[in-house]
């Protein structure tokens, strides 16, 4: 089988370095991947918009599977683009069409499902450009802290928390008026805070049958201890120790559930991943996003826990077959700790000569997994702001961080940073 991996981040070479272990794979190919996907797969110079281009190329090289790793192409319809032509029969994708991704391409398509649906989440109002004044006026209905979102895609930097209300209005202001998020701050929700504690859950659907992924946990503020803007994520934990039964049977039957059913009700199909941000508020869940695709660090300690071939479930998923998949999960932790560019997620040079990536782990303790990198005269060098995903397996979150920290200390690049605390919140939730 001919494969066709879009996307560049660590989220993709994870996937690459999963089904590079697949018997069913002829050839892998990844556009435009990165210094690590090259190592393992064929990089195709393509941008993931480019849907001609693209299909050309699939053409061309007997693909038989498009993988669509990120979410801007398949918000931008590429599964569409592909499954409503004539010429591209026998292709399987694995992601779903644009009316499925609006789960994640707009909060408040998302905030309007999960109403319609009696999924539980934050309430909430949403509002554009022309309702600043209502939007401002809608703060004195909610407690601090404030939670406004970008309505669109903004590369996990859309949301923006504060207890202070001029910073608020100022930020609704940026968004609104000042076009912080281009058009994905055409309109905002404003949602009630929810305290509690967050994980991630992964699910494939076909629209009828799921299975279910690893929980994951990931860490989101650029600094220790949750502080300073948000980032894509500065790294992450599997499993999460506080995702009891009690807790799972909750996810299962108030949201994975209602979720599909809620998509076939509204004749939405789908057929791929849907991730969900959950927020635990006492021993309930609440949905904080979806999200369209596999998460971005959580893929890089997901992945490495499924023990099933991962080409095998995607096949099942294409034929139809996914109640038939048999899905075995390691019982071993992984985490990853991201090393990212000084200056991220605001400005960060690029270009800066990566070391020590020779220093591979045991295959069994953990995986050196690429994202923002690139070859530059024979020299991995950073392309990006989060640059390496250092992902440690162990017995345990404890063992498995001490691993991950040890690959993070033995790879270098001028104005490295990482964040030491993460995990840490957890450990007390798993003894």
């Amino acid at each position: 089988m001919n494969v066709l991996l879009i996307g560049s981040g660590g989220r993709e070479h994870a996937i690459a370095w999963k089904l590079s272990q697949s018997s069913l794979l002829s050839k892998l190919y990844v556009a435009p991947g990165n210094a690590g996907t090259d190592q393992i797969a064929t990089n195709v110079d393509l941008n993931p918009l480019d849907f001609a281009a693209i299909g050309r190329f699939i053409r061309k090289n007997e693909v038989t599977m498009l993988i669509v790793g990120p979410e801007a192409p398949l918000v931008e319809g590429i599964v569409d683009y592909f499954n409503d032509s004539d010429k591209f029969e026998g292709l399987v994708t694995i992601g779903p069409r644009k009316a499925g991704a609006m789960l994640e391409g707009s909060k408040d398509f998302a905030k309007e499902f999960m109403a319609r649906h009696n999924i539980p989440t934050a309430d909430y109002k949403s509002f554009d450009s022309t309702q600043l004044k209502a939007a401002k006026a809608y703060l004195d209905e909610r407690t601090p802290p404030y939670v406004i979102k970008a309505d669109g895609l903004a590369a996990g930097k859309g949301v923006i928390i504060t207890s202070d209300r001029a910073e608020a209005e100022a930020t609704l202001d940026d968004i609104l008026v000042g076009n912080q998020f281009g058009d994905a701050g055409s309109s905002v929700v404003i949602e009630q805070f929810m305290e509690g504690i967050e994980v991630s859950y992964f699910v494939v659907t076909d629209g009828d049958a799921y299975r279910i992924l690893p929980s994951a946990k990931d860490y989101k503020r650029v600094g220790e201890g949750d502080t300073g803007p948000n980032t894509g994520g500065m790294g992450a934990v599997s499993p999460v120790p506080f995702v009891d039964a009690e807790f799972h049977t909750k996810t299962l039957n108030q949201i994975i559930i209602p979720t599909i059913k809620g998509l076939k009700e509204d004749e939405i199909p789908y057929n791929g991943f849907i991730f969900i941000g959950l927020m635990r508020v006492g021993s309930d869940p609440y949905v904080v996003e979806y999200n369209c695709r596999l998460g971005d660090p959580e893929t890089e300690v997901v992945l490495p826990r499924v023990k099933s071939d991962l080409l095998h479930m995607f096949d099942a998923l294409g034929s139809g077959m996914l109640s038939e998949y048999d899905l075995q999960i390691d019982e071993r932790a992984a985490t990853t700790v991201i090393l990212t560019s000084g200056g991220y997620p605001a400005a960060y040079d690029k270009g800066l000569e990566i070391t020590g990536l020779g220093n591979i782990p045991d295959p069994k303790e953990g995986l050196i997994l690429h994202a923002g990198t690139t070859t530059k005269r024979g020299k991995v060098v950073t392309n990006g702001g989060r640059v390496i995903a250092c992902t440690g397996l162990g017995a345990n979150l404890e063992r498995a961080l001490e691993r991950s920290y040890k690959l993070a200390e033995s790879i270098d690049f001028a104005k490295k940073q990482y964040r030491k605390d993460i995990g840490q919140d957890v450990f007390t939730k798993e003894d």
